[in-house]
């Protein structure tokens, strides 16, 4: 199994699910929502969902809020687990931005002691207002 699945007759994919075979989106339709969106190109052309991929070609696409640059090395239509599906591609992305900590410590937004029961309508709005959905 620490093989990844590719036909040998098989020259292209399409590029949804590829995307979702190497673990960059997380559902097949998120990558053909991505797809059909503008935010992925295939060498530098706008790729539809059904467009082809194949072995050598660059694929840049925005992602769960990051850019995402990879150069295909193998061809995948089964997803199969993290480890062999990074090496199904050559990543060239840019560094994830550094996320904002406070000492160190993750910050909790709006903790409530364990069992105070659910929120009353007035804790609701409040919450509501901080968050500023209201």
């Amino acid at each position: 199994m620490g093989t990844p699945r590719s036909e040998p007759a098989q020259l292209s994919v399409r590029i949804d699910q590829w995307l979702w075979s190497a673990r960059l989106v997380k559902t097949r339709s998120d990558a053909a929502a991505a797809c059909r969106s503008g935010h992925v190109s295939i060498n530098g052309k706008r790729a539809k969902p059904s467009s082809p991929v194949a072995v050598g070609d660059r694929v840049e696409a925005f992602v769960s809020s990051r850019r995402r640059e990879v150069v295909v090395t193998t061809l995948i239509t089964k997803r199969v687990g993290a480890a062999v599906a990074a090496d199904c591609f050559d990543d060239h992305s840019p560094p994830p931005p550094e996320r904002e900590s406070t000492d160190g410590a993750d910050v909790v937004f709006a903790a409530r002691e364990r069992g105070s029961g659910r929120p009353t309508k007035r804790d609701r709005r409040q919450l509501d207002r901080l968050r500023g959905r209201r």
